[in-house]
């Protein structure tokens, strides 16, 4: 009897264990790269929308950033041309790629137009970066 009750034990403890470690396994996951990356380019997009061009800069990559200068960069934007900008979608492809498609809104001899965008983003170092085109 007691060798029963033994494995009747230790078969509850596997399972508890089991469950454990599965649960672990969940957290420790975090959040999925879609969602990573859908919420750096609304946030990048939202700078934008807002004139703060240093943060929308701060979303391409070291590399480009050794680059493409903070100033050279700001010359080439409009402020005040996006009026509302909406991440659609993310697909990832692989592991450190994703495209983001996404609507921008902008006014255009009066009148508010509405555009469909795509954009790369790659997960290099410890976080999602804008690929510069």
């Amino acid at each position: 009897m007691k060798s029963h009750r033994f494995s009747q034990l230790a078969a509850a403890i596997l399972v508890a264990v089991s469950v454990g470690l599965a649960g672990c396994a969940t957290v420790a996951k975090g959040p999925a790269p879609e969602e990573i990356v859908k919420d750096r380019a609304q946030a990048r997009w939202n700078a934008l929308v807002q004139g703060d061009l240093k943060t929308a800069y701060g979303y391409y990559g070291p590399g480009t950033r050794q680059t493409l200068s903070l100033a050279d960069f700001a010359a080439g934007m409009k402020i005040g041309f996006w009026k509302a900008v909406t991440v659609d979608k993310v697909e990832c492809g692989s592991p450190d790629r994703c495209e983001v498609s996404t609507t921008i809104e902008y006014e255009y001899r009066g009148q508010r137009i509405k555009t469909p965008s795509r954009e790369t983003w790659i997960h290099e170092g410890s976080d999602w970066w804008l690929v510069r085109r």
